[in-house]
């Protein structure tokens, strides 16, 4: 025991003295990934009074809370072994069985020869569908801008990012063929189709239709990501990819985060089954499987509760909080052009020519109000770009007047 004692001390004052200490040798692959942006953002929440437009996070008042509770209490009571020991991989088969009904009671998104997986949050989703399809150096395709969690799942695999321009109503049909028709052709597509993240946008049906049928005809799997779909506030539904695919070609992923609550971590993949087999390989490989307790909650509530009118109120906060920063800006903010979505959590805003972006987002961050600048959502953040996001799920009205009067404080200031 002493001469350890002693071997610790000129250890540690070796180490005091500088001498030596370890050096991990940073993959590749790694090297160069730099972190989330809205992360680093939300890194300063713990300032009570800064305003968060950069977010992402559902309104607190939108979690079935006391369902939650009660079930959990239920669970742990009558079958604790149940909830508490492992599971299989694809998840627990009641809530599986749960989910495909929910899922499909719209139209058939999971369809006979489809396999559906649980897993942990829907970032695991397209960590796992680089990792099984795409080797180092191989090309994916992108809405320019999207998410950007997805370009960092993407770029940890070392996968190169070719991006396409949106429109009003989705993709550019012209510049994706032009992707998909290239030598070497994209591993895969990747889109959000409903309340596009960032930018607000629906890919309307017709375009969904023809971005179907140019990933059949180049053979491009699609994967899409719907987190939003359930929060519709005007407008009229419209019909996922996956619906229309009788050919294995689209690879749809879906999460509770945004109907339930994000501390679950659950969502769901639905693609066919052969590659299924290759996803439920990677999820062994990486955390066996996913939460039971998260499952059998989730089982519960779409089974024992009326889950369509809770996802109804939680539309009408979210219309009621949308309508509000909308008008606001309006109002304040008339310099201020923005994409009016018809769902989702986000305002896609676009500052005049005159008007510097990134310095417009250091100043309202200096008055305490945190929005996310536009380029950290394109393949290429080094191009010009004059839009910023704002999230509306998250703040109270209280906060969306002062964060929006904030935003017209800057602009009077920056427009003299």
């Amino acid at each position: 025991m002493t001469t350890v004692m002693r071997r610790s001390t000129r250890m540690a004052q070796e180490f005091d003295e500088g001498e030596w200490y370890m050096e991990f040798q940073i993959s590749n692959r790694m090297r160069g990934m730099k972190p989330s942006i809205i992360r680093e953002i939300l890194k300063q929440m713990s300032d009570p009074e800064l305003i968060s437009f950069a977010g992402g996070n559902p309104a607190a008042d939108s979690f079935p809370a006391a369902d939650i509770a009660r079930f959990s209490a239920e669970l742990l009571e009558n079958d604790p072994v149940g909830v508490l020991q492992y599971s299989v991989t694809e998840g627990v088969p009641a809530a599986r069985e749960a989910v495909r009904k929910f899922a499909n009671r719209h139209d058939e998104v999971v369809k006979d020869n489809d396999d559906l997986i649980l897993v942990s949050g829907s970032q695991q989703i397209l960590d796992f569908v680089t990792k099984c399809l795409c080797n180092e150096g191989d090309v994916v395709a992108v809405e320019n801008p999207a998410f950007l969690g997805a370009f960092l799942s993407f770029r940890c695999y070392g996968a190169k990012l070719v991006g396409v321009s949106m429109e009003e109503d989705g993709v550019d049909l012209t510049e994706l063929e032009k992707v998909f028709s290239a030598n070497p052709k994209p591993r895969f597509f990747y889109c959000i189709p409903n309340f596009q993240n960032p930018t607000g946008r629906t890919m309307s049906a017709e375009k969904r239709k023809a971005v179907y049928e140019l990933s059949v005809k180049y053979g491009v799997p699609i994967l899409e990501d719907d987190p939003y779909g359930e929060l519709r506030i005007s407008g009229q539904p419209v019909a996922p990819i996956k619906s229309l695919d009788i050919t294995g070609n689209v690879i749809y992923a879906a999460s509770f985060s945004k109907i339930m609550c994000p501390g679950m971590r659950l969502a769901y993949c639905v693609c066919d089954k052969a590659l299924m087999k290759s996803l439920v390989i990677a999820k062994q490989g990486s955390d066996v499987h996913t939460n039971v307790w998260s499952q059998r909650i989730c089982a519960q509530l779409l089974t024992r509760t009326d889950m369509d009118r809770h996802i109804e109120e939680i539309r009408q906060i979210y219309r009621e909080k949308a309508e509000y920063m909308m008008r606001l800006l309006d109002e304040k903010c008339p310099q201020i052009r923005y994409v009016r979505p018809e769902g989702g959590m986000f305002l896609w805003g676009t500052l005049p020519d005159g008007i510097d972006m990134q310095e417009f987002v250091k100043r309202c961050l200096e008055r305490k109000l945190a929005v996310v600048p536009g380029n950290a959502f394109l393949v290429d953040e080094t191009q010009p770009c004059q839009n910023f996001r704002m999230n509306f799920s998250t703040p109270t009205k209280a906060n969306i007047e002062k964060g929006v009067e904030i935003m017209a404080a800057v602009l009077a200031e920056m427009d003299r």
